[in-house]
């Protein structure tokens, strides 16, 4: 908390003697203050304190100010038991009187209606009414205060008492409050979540606090002065109250004391008022003393890696996880000096104590503090640092160490001021500390040793400085807003940068760093470019991807991605390292690329990894087959690269790199594979010939799939697969084409001939597939094409010079002459072929049939010509056995021969 004087001037009368300031009012916009002094009310210019005017307002002393907050009215009233209401240019609008002297003045928040108490009565003017509405009181009335909702009113009174009232002026409690002294100023907390809080400061010297039931709450302090005066600030969580004490206090709410603010001086403070901007506030002092001051709340805060602990209402801590955003309050009830963080400890200065918190769990994540030692110190310092067993406060060029116990074990004394300390680490009871100087020194101290050593000497002075993650390297921002980079080891200067004025190191990566100045965050990887961001503030922390960066009193997160730093480790080969990067925080497509790029560079561990990230199987795949046919022993990294580049796309330069491995086929067998034939054709001067059939295939069977199948047939029969070029023509019918690939056959492709002419048959060319079959000179088949097609004639030709094929024409030629109902030649068919016993049954069957349908003339005939046939095939038996036609002994017994 800082507070500084903007302007003072003196109160006077004609006689240049101070004039007792009883009381001021602002303005609602702040622009106007309005000062009781005597009998006038005198106008100043709030920001420069220049006196505007003064009006006569009452024959005596004015005792009470008041504006209303919708800005269009000011009262006052005074000795003279006279109120007087004016508008804001000190134009009376409205005078009342009361019984007795005005002694307090307040406005309704919300209906703007004029409270105003006297020694006997109080009076409620509600502002619509000339009239005045009047109640009588049992004592003095010394102040008054309306709640934030308009709806009640607390009065104290000169007996000590309380009347809390509603807006119609009924009272609804009176607190009787023990030892009578009177209650000389009061106010309700203004806050919407403390508004049923009143505050009151009586002459016994204390500060209590009442809620609107009557019932006490929080502790009574002690004050140890008469107040004449409360002010609430509009959060409600800060009041000043200043009286006798002649000077004025910043209280919390819960009425801890903090800070005095404004300059104490000879007299007793009367009044003091904060402005609408609650960060300026004027007094009124007895002897005249007009002064207008402005206070600034600075931060006080502590950080380690992703903890941040901060105060907030000056008496409550708040840590927060930066990367889990959860944050805990811890209530310390006192003023907060100072904080420190360090790992699972916490610590808290207040005004006579150190208090330590620690987290007893291993979690990272837990955040529930408990405390562990209250060190009795009230030492006041600038710096405070917490380790593991220990607290160090810094005074100027001194560094204090003292014990949990509250034992002081050692000092350290420097050769100048201390501008900057960091904790960075190490064994339990041995930290090290780093100690940045005035004088440009950075200092290594061992909590447990007394001999702190000089690791760095520079001429300017320094600002800030930190550590890198394996403390190997030591960045400086000096008072110059320079920041050098040394090598711990050898102190020479790796690198600088002007504009800095903060700078931290990645706390996971030992060669990044990123510092601030001007509005923007500069990140710099080992010696690459510098990667700016616009977003204001001072970088206080960086782990992985996430940048700490304080700005107007509030810590913010920011997620930074890491892809430029890991493109420029990548643009130099170095793929650990920007592998190392990338675990940091980088996208999707970034992994890819780190995968893509240490794959072309035959890093397979890291492609592995990066691809592991994002799930690509194939990548992973290939990686996998490159390892095995390394580890049997192949080594020609030419191959290995050409497969990469087909993977990720690069065809042509895939085909170059087979090519140059002296294996052009793979090259064919990429482009076949991407249908890319003209391509491929490119490559096939140089292939077997084996490989330029298996290329013409897999174009045929590409044209297939596209629908276009003549140009299917040719590459099938450019590259000798007849039987798919046979196919496309028969399932598309295209006879003409199987025609001519009969006569383009010989007779060796006696498969593929075949394929024709089982295509031909069944698109109904039988004279066209028995020119297959001669040309095969496969006469079986040819008898049984004739005899399928019903080309009997043909059929019998063959028969007349190949007998053996005879029952393979007859009988079918005997069936078909049954079932189109020509009996009589079927019978001779059969006769023909050698079938007479067939023969006999169809004459048999023919004879039945025409004596059951009374044909007897045709059963006469059909009985004829069995008998015929019978003594025929009689006179064919050698021996002159005898022969018994079965078909004649199978007639019926009332047929007759």
């Amino acid at each position: 908390m800082k507070f500084a004087q903007v302007w003072i001037t003196k109160v006077t009368d004609k006689n240049k003697t101070g004039q007792c300031v009883y009381d001021i009012a602002v303005r609602p916009d702040g622009q106007k203050l309005y000062v009781a002094a005597g009998g006038k009310i005198l106008l100043y210019n709030t920001s420069t304190g220049i006196f505007d005017k003064a009006v006569k307002a009452h024959k005596e002393f004015i005792y009470c100010l008041a504006a209303s907050k919708d800005g269009q009215k000011l009262a006052s009233g005074g000795s003279d038991k006279t109120v007087i209401v004016w508008n804001l240019e000190l134009v009376g609008l409205l005078k009342f009187t009361l019984g007795d002297n005005v002694q307090c003045l307040a406005f309704n928040p919300i209906t703007h209606h004029l409270l105003s108490c006297s020694s006997t009565d109080i009076g409620l003017w509600l502002g619509e009414q000339s009239s005045v509405t009047r109640h009588r009181i049992t004592s003095r009335a010394t102040c008054c205060s309306w709640t934030s909702d308009g709806h009640y009113f607390a009065v104290g009174m000169f007996n000590g008492n309380i009347s809390i009232r509603t807006k119609n002026c009924d009272e609804k409690v009176k607190i009787e409050r023990p030892g009578g002294q009177p209650v000389w100023t009061l106010s309700w907390n203004p806050s919407k979540d403390h508004s049923d809080v009143l505050a009151v400061c009586d002459w016994n010297q204390k500060l209590s606090f009442y809620q609107p039931s009557g019932r006490q709450v929080g502790k009574e302090r002690t004050l140890g002065y008469d107040a004449c005066f409360l002010d609430y600030f509009l959060n409600g969580e800060y009041m000043i109250i200043g009286g006798s004490n002649k000077q004025v206090l910043l209280y919390s709410k819960e009425g801890a004391v903090l800070f005095p603010i404004g300059q104490a001086g000879s007299a007793w403070v009367m009044t003091a008022k904060l402005t609408p901007d609650q960060i300026h506030f004027v007094t009124g002092t007895q002897d005249g003393t007009l002064a207008y001051y402005e206070i600034s709340f600075n931060t006080v805060h502590g950080l380690y890696r992703d903890r941040y602990a901060y105060r907030d209402h000056m008496t409550d801590v708040i840590v927060q996880h930066l990367l889990t955003d959860e944050k805990v309050r811890i209530k310390c009830k006192d003023l907060v000096k100072k904080i420190a963080v360090y790992k699972h400890k916490l610590a808290v200065q207040l005004p006579d104590r150190v208090v330590v918190y620690e987290i007893d769990s291993d979690d990272l994540n837990d955040m529930m503090y408990r405390q562990q030692e209250k060190i009795p110190l009230n030492y006041d310092c600038s710096l405070l640092v917490v380790c593991s067993t220990r607290i160090i406060l810094c005074q100027e060029r001194k560094l204090l160490c003292f014990a949990f116990n509250g034992e002081k074990e050692r000092e350290w004394d420097m050769e100048s001021h201390i501008r900057y300390i960091k904790v960075v680490g190490g064994p339990v009871d041995h930290e090290v500390l780093l100690v940045g100087l005035k004088n440009g020194q950075v200092v290594s101290v061992l909590v447990d040793n007394p001999f702190p050593s000089v690791i760095l000497r520079q001429q300017n002075a320094i600002r800030c400085l930190d550590v890198s993650a394996n403390n190997s390297k030591l960045a400086v921002v000096d008072e110059n807003y320079c920041l050098l980079v040394y090598d711990v080891r050898t102190k020479e200067l790796l690198f600088q940068e002007p504009q800095a004025t903060s700078v931290t190191w990645n706390s996971h990566c030992d060669d990044m760093l990123c510092y601030s100045f001007g509005g923007h965050i500069h990140i710099k990887a080992a010696n690459f470019p510098v990667h700016t961001q616009k977003h204001p503030g001072y970088v206080v922390g960086y782990t992985g991807s996430k940048i700490f960066c304080l700005y107007a009193s509030s810590m913010h997160t920011i997620d930074v991605p890491q892809s430029t730093p890991m493109l420029q480790y990548l643009e130099r080969k170095m793929f650990k390292e920007a592998y190392m990067i990338a675990c940091l925080g980088v996208t999707e497509n970034d992994w890819r690329i780190l995968g893509l790029e240490a794959l072309e560079g035959l890093d397979y561990d890291t492609a592995k990894k990066a691809f592991i990230r994002i799930r690509d199987l194939r990548f992973l795949e290939l990686i996998h087959s490159i390892e095995e046919r390394i580890k049997q022993g192949a080594n020609d990294t030419t191959i290995f690269q050409a497969e990469i580049f087909s993977y990720e796309g690069k065809f042509q330069e895939a085909a170059k790199l087979y090519k140059k491995a002296g294996i052009p086929s793979r090259a064919v067998e990429m482009y076949t594979d991407l249908r890319e034939f003209d391509l491929a054709k490119e490559f096939m001067m140089e292939t077997e010939t084996q490989d330029v059939k298996q290329f013409m295939t897999k174009q045929a069977d590409w044209c297939k799939t596209t629908n276009d199948p003549t140009a299917a047939i040719a590459m099938y029969a450019a590259a000798g697969e007849y039987l798919k070029a046979i196919e496309i023509m028969g399932e598309n019918g295209w006879i003409d084409k199987l025609v001519d690939m009969v006569h383009q056959l010989d007779s060796s492709n006696q498969e593929a001939l075949i394929l024709c002419a089982v295509w031909l048959k069944r698109l109904g060319q039988y004279m066209q597939a028995a020119i297959v079959y001669e040309k095969l000179k496969d006469m079986t088949s040819l008898v049984r094409l004739y005899v399928e097609g019903h080309h009997w004639d043909e059929a019998f030709n063959i028969v007349k010079n190949e007998t053996k094929f005879k029952d393979e024409v007859y009988l079918p030629y005997a069936t078909w002459l049954v079932e189109n109902d020509r009996f009589n030649e079927a019978q001779e068919a059969l006769i023909k072929g050698g079938r007479q016993h067939e023969a006999l049954n169809i004459l048999r069957r023919l004879a039945e049939n025409a004596i059951t349908e009374n044909r007897f003339s045709d059963a006469s005939y059909y009985h004829w010509l069995l008998a015929k046939s019978c003594l025929d095939a009689a006179n064919k038996i050698s021996g002159g056995t005898a022969y018994t036609c079965e078909a004649v002994q199978t007639l019926p017994s009332n047929t007759t021969a």
